[in-house]
């Protein structure tokens, strides 16, 4: 099994920054998956970004490409999700996800383990 937890939510003004760590522990592989998701009031549950532990290789949402940064520090097991230029739009539970498997997708019905999210506010 994996464990994710998630921290460094909270609320912030449009155009300020945060960023987001989750800390995964148990059984982590190179080939995993992990992502970001978000899902706002009402919404479903859409991809923000996503890292092939394995590679490094990176994939964003459009509408938050030029704005977040996800990466990784393998040696402490946690991945990061760097915001910027926040946007109210960005107003959301935040979700830290982990798929096995070696290949990433948009698709949040695809990822195994899931953490138990931070909410980020933006006004």
């Amino acid at each position: 099994d994996v464990q994710l937890v998630e921290s460094g939510g909270g609320s912030e003004q449009a155009g300020g920054s945060l960023r987001l760590s989750c800390a995964a522990s148990g059984y982590t592989y190179s080939s995993d998956c992990l992502g970001w998701f978000r899902q706002a009031p009402g919404k479903g549950r859409e991809l923000a970004a996503q890292i092939y532990s394995a590679g490094g290789r990176t994939d964003a949402a459009d509408s938050v490409r030029d704005r977040f940064i996800i990466s990784q520090d393998n040696a402490k097991n946690t991945v990061y999700l760097q915001m910027n230029r926040l946007k109210p739009e960005g107003t959301a539970m935040y979700y830290c996800a982990l798929r096995r498997g070696g290949t990433c997708y948009r698709d949040a019905t695809k990822y195994d383990f899931w953490g138990q999210g931070t909410q980020v506010t933006v006004s």
